[in-house]
């Protein structure tokens, strides 16, 4: 750390940056054709279909200024699980698509800078009905599951990952938020990189209101070890990497 100074790290913070850049020469203006709103996947990965906004029986509404005014950083769960449509629900509130507008463009249920929505959603399942214990990442243009790994161990690493923060082990799910830079430099270049951070904000307070509906506790963490948890969701640390994350459980 000897080579940076706090004025660096508060500089990431201005917009500044902005007015240094020379925008003609990012690739949306080089005429390079925006990422994919997903990352691809194999074709013979194996994908657990999510019920629909219109199948869900249990989801009821909740207030929202009840809601705001009881949210609350939740540590301790119960060992009851989340059903499937619990977790549909959650994932739909934080990253689900309501239109597409073309290739590379897609309107989602959280505001991003320029429409970029540069993070994927990637699950530790410890207890989820109908679901293995392991590694999962949400694909929001199906509304479905992707299996990366099933892994009994789920629990126990992503303590470890986490700096022992035990109750990332306890819960019945942990929503892990990667970022694709990418998708935000194709349109900022260097000045994507603290909206990108601002995203993650969105998602995870959408995250936190909507667990008042399903009668769940969430708790977001922000202190983890970057390899151990870019390992834990098989990202590569590079053009994927893991930026936030936050445990869901059911609480009283």
């Amino acid at each position: 750390m000897e080579h940076f100074d706090r004025e660096q790290f508060r500089f990431f913070l201005k917009d500044r940056i902005r007015t240094m850049i020379d925008f003609s020469q990012t690739d949306q203006h080089q005429g390079i054709a925006p990422p994919p709103i997903q990352k691809p996947y194999h074709p013979d990965a194996r994908i657990i279909t999510l019920p629909q906004l219109s199948e869900w029986q249990a989801i009821r509404s909740v207030d929202l200024l009840h809601a705001i005014a009881h949210r609350r950083s939740r540590r301790t769960y119960h060992e009851q699980a989340l059903t499937l449509e619990e977790l549909a629900f959650l994932l739909w509130a934080t990253q689900g698509i309501q239109q597409t507008a073309g290739h590379g463009t897609a309107f989602r249920t959280v505001p991003s800078a320029g429409c970029r929505h540069a993070l994927e959603t990637y699950l530790c399942i410890m207890h989820v009905s109908g679901v293995e214990q392991g590694i999962y990442r949400y694909l929001p243009v199906e509304h479905a599951l992707l299996e990366v790994s099933v892994d009994k161990t789920v629990s126990h690493r992503i303590v470890n990952a986490t700096y022992h923060q035990s109750f990332t082990g306890t819960a019945a799910a942990a929503f892990v938020w990667a970022a694709v830079p990418y998708r935000m430099e194709w349109r900022y270049g260097l000045a994507a990189h603290k909206v990108i951070a601002l995203d993650a904000g969105h998602v995870c307070q959408n995250l936190y209101l909507a667990c008042a509906a399903i009668g769940c506790g969430c708790c977001a963490v922000a202190a983890y070890d970057q390899e151990r948890m870019d390992e834990l969701i098989q990202v590569d640390g590079k053009d994927e990497f893991t930026v936030y994350l936050a445990s869901v459980g059911k609480v009283d």
